[in-house]
């Protein structure tokens, strides 16, 4: 069921008017029901960074994956043109990012370019091209380092994975650590309790079981670190 329009921006100017507003360090957006929602989202992020500059927005594409758009293709675009160009920081899945940026994306150096068009600063994309058998891989893309983290990949994983990624990548880099830590932690956290889920056999994430796997990780990750595309152009 979809928010109405007018009900949902009412939800937004009770944000954006509230008493705390000053002190919200970041904006998380995912799933959007509808243009007005994404507009609505837009009117959030630019009335929270009249009262705070450095507002970290983090912007979630969420709008398809290998089977094609799952929001209509006006939703796609209002994400891509009025959503994107306020964002600190995309997390977009390979077709996502593929679809946002009008290109086949099938190496990590395609990826990578594509990345650095997309308008962020910074750029995490999951279901990147794996270099470890039998792997997946998150790649990262910010002004200072060009990253890939991976991992064993678990067949039929839960939905919500990418939206998990997000927001503990997010809160990882909140919380002061380095893009790299963060990066390698959010991607164990996300590792395990996608292992753990499909251990139980469940078909949603089991976050309540595996809270430690949010807080202290401990799965292995592969930390790669790749040629950055503007040290490319420059030489």
């Amino acid at each position: 069921m979809t928010i109405a329009d007018q009900q949902f921006q009412s939800i937004i100017e009770d944000l954006a008017n509230a008493r705390w507003t000053g002190e919200v360090q970041a904006v998380l957006s995912g799933y959007l029901g509808s243009p007005g929602h994404v507009e609505g989202v837009a009117d959030l992020v630019t009335a929270l960074r009249q009262r705070n500059p450095d507002l970290v927005y983090a912007c979630d594409p969420i709008i398809g994956d290998g089977n094609g758009l799952y929001v209509s293709a006006e939703i796609a675009a209002a994400v891509r043109d009025r959503l994107l160009p306020l964002a600190t920081l995309a997390t977009p899945n390979r077709f996502e990012l593929s679809w946002l940026a009008g290109a086949a994306l099938e190496t990590n150096t395609a990826i990578l370019d594509a990345a650095l068009g997309l308008g962020p600063s910074r750029v995490l994309v999951t279901s990147a091209i794996p270099m470890m058998s039998g792997g997946t891989g998150n790649l990262y893309l910010s002004g200072n380092h060009a990253l890939l983290a991976e991992h064993r990949l678990i067949d039929n994983p839960p939905n919500g994975t990418g939206d998990l990624l997000a927001a503990v990548f997010l809160a990882r880099l909140l919380q002061g650590l380095s893009e790299e830590r963060a990066l390698q932690m959010a991607t164990a956290s996300v590792f395990e309790i996608i292992a753990r889920t499909a251990k139980r056999g469940a078909d949603e994430l089991t976050l309540e079981q595996d809270a430690s796997s949010l807080a202290t990780p401990m799965a292995m990750v592969q930390m790669r670190r790749l040629l950055h595309p503007g040290q490319v152009r420059r030489r």
